[in-house]
């Protein structure tokens, strides 16, 4: 793993601790193991999703040497306020990015999220942000009344849409990492956060379709044109 070839490479292993989010994929506390490091758990950024700056802070010990900041969906973290958190503790910061798509597959997604963005009720869409890329076009479906997150997606998916939980498990949940943690943002975003389609390829029929269905669920169907969304 490329994450603990770097750490390695700085000195990092046994008696050290490592400060990552515990809100996606397991292998990046896994990338700490492997370095012989000890991974702790910090809490996110909601509108992000990625590591938040003050909890990095929060959770450092004498024993922390390096932060592993993971970009997540599309959007990147604060990696200025984490490096400002290194410097002040003399940590490592690493970055865990996604890959960049074409420019004009990226300008696509870009313009699909956009019609997504002006369409959507009772959902909550996601803040753009500088630089979204929309790996994942990630909405919140809070309980509030409406039908909760995973009966939601069941009844999209009813509907022909193709969505996904993004994050089952946070990973201090996992046997292998269990830790008894508050990690409010975390466990929020797990019960919360639905990936509807965004793939630069889909039509204007098939996004009207995943409007549609999910505002059948969540608020007023948005009647009316696809007008302004080309493909």
């Amino acid at each position: 793993m490329r994450t603990a070839a770097l750490l390695r490479a700085a000195g990092v292993g046994a008696g050290d601790e490592v400060v990552v989010p515990a809100f996606g994929n397991v292998e990046v506390a896994e990338a700490v193991t492997a370095a012989g490091a000890q991974p702790v758990f910090a809490d996110i950024d909601p509108v992000t999703y990625c590591l938040d700056a003050t909890a990095v802070d929060a959770a450092v010990t004498g024993r922390t040497a390096a932060v592993v900041a993971v970009h997540r969906f599309g959007r990147s973290a604060d990696v200025g306020r984490l490096h400002e958190v290194g410097r002040r503790h003399g940590l490592l910061v690493l970055e865990h990015g996604e890959s960049d798509a074409p420019h004009d597959e990226l300008a696509r997604r870009r313009e699909r999220a956009a019609y997504l963005d002006t369409r959507l009720r009772g959902v909550r869409t996601p803040d753009g942000g500088a630089g979204h890329s929309y790996q994942q076009y990630v909405v919140r479906v809070p309980g509030n009344g409406r039908p909760d997150r995973d009966a939601f997606a069941r009844a999209v998916r009813a509907k022909g849409v193709d969505c996904r939980v993004p994050v089952k498990t946070p990973v201090h949940r996992l046997p292998a990492f269990r830790r008894y943690l508050s990690l409010p943002e975390t466990e929020r975003a797990a019960e919360e956060t639905l990936a509807l389609p965004v793939d630069a390829s889909l039509t204007r029929r098939e996004m009207h379709r995943i409007v549609a269905a999910c505002n059948a669920l969540g608020g007023p169907i948005a009647v009316g044109s696809t007008a302004g969304f080309g493909v």
